[in-house]
């Protein structure tokens, strides 16, 4: 304009140092109040959640009950089972009732994948029978919630179903208790199993036969409740057992089946046998990690050339079983085919056998396994009757040995057949692979022991046994908890009138086709 000076219409083209200097300060106090601002921040969630509002769910303490969940006869415990619909007829559960146990126990810095609502893939469960006390069953729980385990379908009786026992187990989230009442023998008794000949020639057996098929009968049920619950796959474990997910990065019993194809149904876990080095193990758990490896993970000239070493004299190759376990797909017509494997009605499962992870078997593990076994059975201490109690050489030897030997002998007899002293055979063995140390469990189980879980879990179980007891009005669950624990075992089936013509029967055809019940078997021996 006339009169006036020319003004730029933009900025110059290179700025000047101050504005430099006015980006520097205004970035610096970003970078500074930023950290600072998410601390606050954090600190105002805990500051929150201490204060009673949990904003983040603990998949620990958080247990609301459900006084419409379906269960068997005999079911106490705290799992929800919420009916899928037309997986299973009705006839197959029964209403039960009694509310669960209160809350669970803070378990310090373990993470446990109880079901919160996420979906992680696969939801796996275990199934099991068992008589023990908390010294066994404790560990062998919280072990397998640490690898990836979500519910357990405990069946109890004997010392597990006293109210001491059965209370701590019904108060673990996760866990569904399951008590041999006469109706579940009832029921049990109405099984299909009893018109197949898939099991019939281990029917109306004494000791391990009769465990045999009260196992299989177990499963069964097991497989309806985990449809229930809605889970993907079933294992079946006794409490001296525990899973080794060898090759996994996360040892991760999820992280091993969320990799299985989804055409395969079974999967075989070979089995690895405890090889005690000192007679006064008192926890097999935390005080054993050597371990004879399976025929099924060794070079077939390893094995046999071996063999002769690596049985000391013994019967077989392994003490008890070498056969391993198995975990199903849950699928329509899923059954058992005996404790160690499953099968189904309507076609032949297709089944893949696990490279690197095991089952490791804790057998004969302590010197008290020798009365125990021989308390539990009745047959008489000669070779010709042994054959009717038990399937295995080495079980028959030990019964005998238990039932006529000096406490003297049984001593030096347990050294010699089941203790590992000789130092050189060991390390011959190490070195061939023949054995191999294995210490994963052992330090789970001593940093839960460590970590207070246990005593957590029993401390819980005994307040509630304390309030209820000292309440005006009985507690229908804990009165009927005392009942349902001091039925003594029965032999199932016994009872002819139970085989009711009320069970659907299947044609001659369909049970000639039917796989036999996969007992428990020795490895391959030389002979």
């Amino acid at each position: 304009m006339a009169g006036g000076s020319l003004r730029p219409l933009t900025t110059p083209l290179h700025p000047t140092p101050s504005h430099y200097h006015s980006f520097a300060t205004k970035l610096f106090l970003f970078l500074t109040l930023l950290p600072l601002s998410l601390a606050l921040f954090a600190f105002a969630l805990q500051w929150r959640g201490n204060n009673g509002i949990n904003t983040i769910d603990d998949p620990i303490t958080r247990w609301s009950p459900d006084h419409g969940r379906l269960q068997f006869p005999g079911m106490g415990g705290s799992i929800d089972l919420q009916r899928r619909g037309g997986d299973a007829p009705a006839s197959d559960v029964l209403c039960g009732g009694g509310e669960r146990m209160g809350r669970g126990g803070e378990f310090r810095d373990w993470k446990f994948e109880v079901d919160n609502g996420t979906e992680l893939r696969p939801k796996i469960c275990i199934t099991g029978s068992t008589a023990g006390g908390l010294e066994q069953i404790l560990p062998w729980i919280f072990y397998h919630k640490v690898i990836g385990i979500r519910y357990f379908f405990l069946f109890v009786e004997g010392n597990a179903a006293s109210p001491q026992i059965s209370k701590v187990l019904e108060g673990i989230p996760g866990v569904k208790v399951i008590y041999r009442t006469k109706e579940l023998e009832e029921q049990q008794a109405r099984s299909r199993v009893w018109n197949e000949t898939w099991l019939a020639s281990f029917f109306y057996k004494p000791c391990n036969y009769e465990l045999f098929v009260k196992q299989s009968l177990n499963m069964e049920m097991a497989i309806v409740m985990a449809r229930d619950a809605g889970m993907d796959w079933i294992l079946h474990l006794d409490t001296d057992e525990l899973v080794h997910p060898g090759g996994t990065r996360e040892y991760s019993v999820r992280e091993l089946l969320s990799e299985i194809p989804k055409n395969v149904d079974m999967v075989v876990f070979p089995n690895y046998e405890s090889s005690v080095e000192r007679g006064d193990v008192k926890e097999p758990f935390t005080e054993v990690s050597m371990f004879k490896k399976n025929y099924d993970h060794l070079p077939r000239d390893t094995y046999f050339g071996n063999y002769k070493d690596a049985t000391r004299g013994n019967p077989n190759y392994f003490l008890t079983y070498g056969n391993g376990k198995s975990a199903a797909r849950i699928q329509d017509h899923l059954r058992p085919n005996g404790a160690h494997r499953w099968h189904n009605y309507m076609k032949t499962p297709n089944e893949i056998k696990l490279d690197e992870a095991a089952i490791l078997h804790y057998t004969y593990a302590q010197y008290s396994d020798l009365t125990s076994r021989r308390d539990r059975c009745g047959c008489k201490p000669t070779k010709d009757d042994v054959k009717r109690c038990f399937m295995l050489e080495f079980d028959r030897a030990a019964f005998i040995v238990a039932s006529t030997a000096t406490e003297d002998e049984m001593l030096r007899w347990y050294q010699e057949h089941v203790v590992w002293m000789d130092k050189e055979l060991k390390l011959k063995l190490l070195r061939k692979g023949i054995l191999t140390r294995i210490y994963a469990p052992m330090m789970i189980i001593q940093g839960l022991k460590a970590s207070g879980v246990f005593t957590s879990a029993i401390t819980l179980a005994q307040e509630a046994i304390l309030k209820a007891s000292s309440s005006s009005i009985p507690s229908s669950n804990s009165s009927h908890g005392f009942q349902r624990g001091s039925i003594s075992s029965r032999k199932i089936g016994g009872n002819h009138k139970f085989h009711a013509t009320t069970r659907r029967v299947l044609d001659v055809e369909a049970l000639e086709t039917l796989a036999e019940a996969v007992p428990p078997l020795s490895p391959p021996g030389l002979r």
